[in-house]
């Protein structure tokens, strides 16, 4: 496939930035706010969200925060970005109002990621100083369980409203049902390999996920099962595709080893408390 046509056929779902233009009328903030069939969020429901900001400002990607340090999200969203061109925002449903950022102190990006085929898309990020937790602020655990079809998943994030469009004020969360990785490839095949290391959903048309929703968590329970990667833009009734967090556990924790073992224990703790 040549990547000319590659391009236009599929997206990574984090190309649209916030601009001075975007909350010009209280009545055009009215029109994008809600995911693409999706509605809004009640505040502090999401403690575990977070918005990455370029200079702290302009959202370009979703992400979930995983121990008071440590950030999962979609290696597209940070591949070749330079900690200090970005912050993790944490506490708030919106926007422009609200939160705490925290300054970037490294990112690593999954040694065999491929932006070409989309494949290995996940990244973490680390901060500079720990997030402080609180009622609106708190980690997300993650799932090292395999999730069946028609499984309920809940997908949340300020991503665009349709396609072209801007981005919402407020967090907007979508009920979706997990799809077979069979189903999932087939729905793509003349589009983009599906790998079994990723994760599908979908519900019907004109519900899913679009630009800005990128690197932000899909939820099982109340446990992550999935990073926003890719889609046909925007819910036109193909299945989104997430990378599946259950089949990069050993990275992530040999990652948070790496850097600093405090991080593998207090995910190994919220692991063994589950229990």
């Amino acid at each position: 496939m040549k990547r000319s046509l590659f391009l236009t056929s599929i997206y990574l779902i984090n190309t649209v930035f916030v601009t001075s233009e975007l909350f010009s009328s209280a009545e055009k903030r009215d029109d994008w706010e809600r995911i693409v069939g999706g509605t809004k969020a009640a505040n502090g429901s999401y403690p575990y969200q977070v918005s990455l900001r370029l200079y702290g400002v302009w959202h370009f990607c979703g992400a979930s925060l995983v121990t008071p340090r440590v950030i999962l999200t979609a290696a597209h969203c940070v591949d070749r970005l330079k900690p200090e061109y970005f912050k993790a925002t944490v506490g708030t449903n919106q926007l422009r109002a609200g939160g705490t950022s925290y300054a970037i102190r490294k990112v690593v990006v999954h040694e065999n990621y491929d932006d070409y085929i989309i494949k290995n898309d996940i990244a973490i990020v680390f901060t500079e100083d720990e997030i402080e937790f609180g009622s609106k602020v708190d980690a997300i655990e993650l799932n090292d369980e395999p999730v069946e079809k028609g499984e309920d998943l809940v997908l949340t994030g300020w991503g665009t409203t349709s396609y072209p469009g801007r981005l919402p004020n407020d967090l907007m969360e979508i009920d979706l049902k997990a799809i077979t990785y069979e189903d999932c490839k087939q729905a793509h095949e003349s589009v983009n390999a599906v790998f079994e290391t990723q994760i599908c959903a979908l519900t019907k048309a004109g519900e899913g996920a679009c630009h800005g929703d990128s690197g932000g968590p899909l939820v099982r329970e109340g446990r992550q099962v999935g990073v926003v990667s890719w889609g046909i833009p925007c819910a036109r009734g193909k299945p989104d595709v997430y990378t599946k967090v259950e089949a990069f556990m050993r990275w992530i924790e040999n990652t948070l080893y790496e850097d600093d073992e405090d991080h593998l224990k207090y995910l190994n703790r919220r692991k063994t408390n589950r229990h």
